[in-house]
């Protein structure tokens, strides 16, 4: 059994490569207040599959402000931290340990001291990365289907399976295939047009139908949201698997289409597009084959890959293979919505299918209209240090 499918997933492999990403802007980060040397151009992405071998160096730590908010949220990765293995290569569990025992103790004030003196800051292929922006959308449901509320959004289907390749070979760490089993064989699971046309029909999977075909489409993309039932309850529903097909970005295939401008095609303007040309829609929409599965959560929310919460403009969705999890980060960027100036130390508690690459974060940016608007526009250079225990450090640097 174990051969076949390792067989499959290496044939499979190439179906996780090379995802693409949500429509960018390069900009001009503002003159930092650190000395921290600002961008001039959003950075190609290191060949190289971690961070190990992207190139290391170690930097001077600079002042760490919001200090305080990035230790609540270190905190909540510490279990995670110290059981987890690091897929960049850049530390072990135990490294985090003194960290993490120390910071159940520290006292009101000392937050900033805490990181200055666990940690050591360093670059990974020299610091220069790029953010985008994600938030919790609301939008309008029915746990039941009724006129208004036709849009299915399905619960993990039974024989969806992953099947993470680094269990058969060392050097596929990290790298995972979805599909379902076929007689002897793993096979593609159905793609999000599949889907569409009835795929999934009649095996009881719909735990929900959403009002709006775009606005669930979106709230896909966020991977997490919330549903204002008729009612006027709320429910949280978050991540709970994809079907394993490449993430296409519809953005971007809009702007090589000519239907939007470079520049111009945030969510907010694919949605008018899409709302505007909906005889089109549909193939816009199957464009992209992912496809996502949601299940309900209860309490704090919504859940990041380390299993815990995410904080509003402290957490971001970074790849593991680059950076840890759970590991403090120095984020100077702009939020291109407000257009300000954007510096503060965030923890990486996510991962996106988008978010690959060095120093490719998503910043994670709340829930509600207003962290929605920011999201949509959000696409900048960013420069970021990221901050790994001291006896990693020790490893990395003479």
């Amino acid at each position: 059994m174990r051969r076949w499918i390792a067989l499959a997933s290496l044939l499979l492999l190439a179906a996780c490569a090379g995802k693409q990403q949500r429509p960018a802007t390069p900009a001009t980060s503002p003159p930092p207040a650190t000395g921290i040397a600002p961008l001039a151009e959003v950075p190609k992405p290191p060949t190289v599959a971690r961070a190990a071998d992207a190139g290391v160096a170690l930097i001077d730590l600079p002042a760490l402000p919001e200090a305080t908010a990035a230790l609540r949220a270190f905190r909540k990765s510490c279990a995670g931290l110290t059981r987890r293995e690091d897929l960049s290569g850049l530390t072990r569990p135990e490294d985090w340990q003194p960290a993490c025992t120390a910071a159940a103790n520290v006292a009101p004030g000392q937050e900033e001291a805490f990181f200055q003196t666990q940690f050591r800051a360093i670059t990974v292929a020299g610091g220069q990365g790029f953010a985008t922006g994600y938030y919790e959308p609301e939008i309008a449901a029915s746990l039941t289907r009724q006129p208004g509320y036709e849009v299915p959004l399905y619960r993990r289907p039974a024989d969806l399976i992953d099947v993470p390749l680094g269990d058969f070979a060392a050097s596929l760490k990290g790298r995972t295939v979805r599909g379902r089993v076929q007689g002897t064989r793993l096979v593609p699971y159905a793609t999000r047009e599949q889907i569409a046309a009835g795929a999934l029909v009649g095996r009881q999977l719909e735990m929900a139908w959403a009002a709006d075909p775009y606005e669930a489409f979106f709230l896909e993309i966020q991977g997490s949201g919330r549903l204002r039932l008729p009612d006027g309850r709320v429910v949280r529903i978050g991540y709970d698997g994809q079907n394993g097909r490449d993430y296409v970005a519809i953005g971007r295939l809009l702007i090589e289409q000519g239907r939007l401008e470079r520049g111009k095609a945030g969510m907010k303007e694919i949605i008018a597009w899409l709302r505007a040309n909906p005889s089109d829609a549909p193939a816009v929409l199957n464009a992209n084959p992912s496809k996502i599965f949601f299940r309900e959560l209860k309490g704090e929310g919504p859940i990041g890959a380390m299993g815990a919460a995410v904080t509003p403009f402290v957490s971001v969705a970074a790849d593991p293979a680059f950076i840890p999890l759970g590991a403090p980060l120095l984020v100077e960027t702009i939020l291109t919505g407000p257009a300000t100036p954007f510096q503060r130390l965030m923890v990486a508690q996510d991962t996106g299918g988008a978010i690959k690459g060095a120093n490719r974060i998503d910043l994670f940016l709340g829930p509600g209209a207003e962290a929605a608007a920011i999201a949509g526009a959000q696409s900048s250079p960013a420069r970021l240090l990221l901050l790994i225990p001291a006896a990693a450090a020790a490893r990395l640097t003479p």
